[in-house]
């Protein structure tokens, strides 16, 4: 009768074992840490930090045939802080005030500090001053006056970092991006949402 013959038995390397014992020790830490995270997440529920337009105000705002527009403004920026845990600082603060594809103004801060579940108001005034027009610009802010509507485009961001507990500093680029309207008659603003917030 044949006979089957087994050869001698293999053992698995110890490097194999070593590999697998370290991947399992990962694979744990990794879910661990998700829990970690999540954790905080739902218990701290943490808001990022927001930038908005609070008041806005054309102050003046003469022109004539000659090209040439006066104006003047005033408004105010809110940096907000919503968490009621953490407070936030703001940095790199820059804002770009545009008329007609024509910059006016920039608009900026020193760093500054927001405490939980506050807000920090920035208050800017547009100085007087005069800014020439071509032919279209002016036609355009003609048909805009009659309207009863003239519109600034105001444009930058912020870097804003805080603490959410264990889970350490989080950095976050807040943007705003907005058309600012003004009624051409008395130059009080129309209200429109100017926010960094997400829509």
């Amino acid at each position: 009768m044949p006979k089957l013959i087994l050869g001698p038995e293999r053992r698995t390397h110890p490097l194999v074992w070593c590999a697998a014992i370290i991947c399992t020790i990962i694979a744990i830490a990794v879910i661990i840490t998700g829990v970690v995270v999540f954790a905080g997440y739902m218990i701290i529920r943490p808001r990022v930090p927001s930038i908005s337009v609070a008041y806005a105000n054309l102050d003046r705002l003469d022109y004539g045939q000659t090209g040439q527009v006066n104006l003047q403004m005033s408004l105010s920026i809110k940096a907000e802080n919503e968490n009621d845990k953490a407070h936030a600082s703001f940095s790199d603060v820059s804002f770009n005030l545009n008329f007609h594809g024509l910059k006016i103004a920039q608009l900026r801060a020193n760093p500054f500090d927001v405490p939980k579940n506050d807000s920090v108001y920035l208050p800017y005034a547009v100085g007087y001053m005069t800014i020439p027009l071509g032919q279209e610009a002016m036609e355009d802010l003609y048909a805009s006056a009659k309207q009863n509507k003239i519109s600034f485009n105001l444009k930058g961001d912020a870097r804003t970092r805080w603490r959410i507990g264990i889970l350490g500093s989080v950095k976050f680029w807040s943007h705003l991006s907005c058309q600012l309207n003004f009624f051409a008659h008395n130059g009080s603003r129309i209200d429109t949402d100017c926010s960094s917030k997400s829509k």
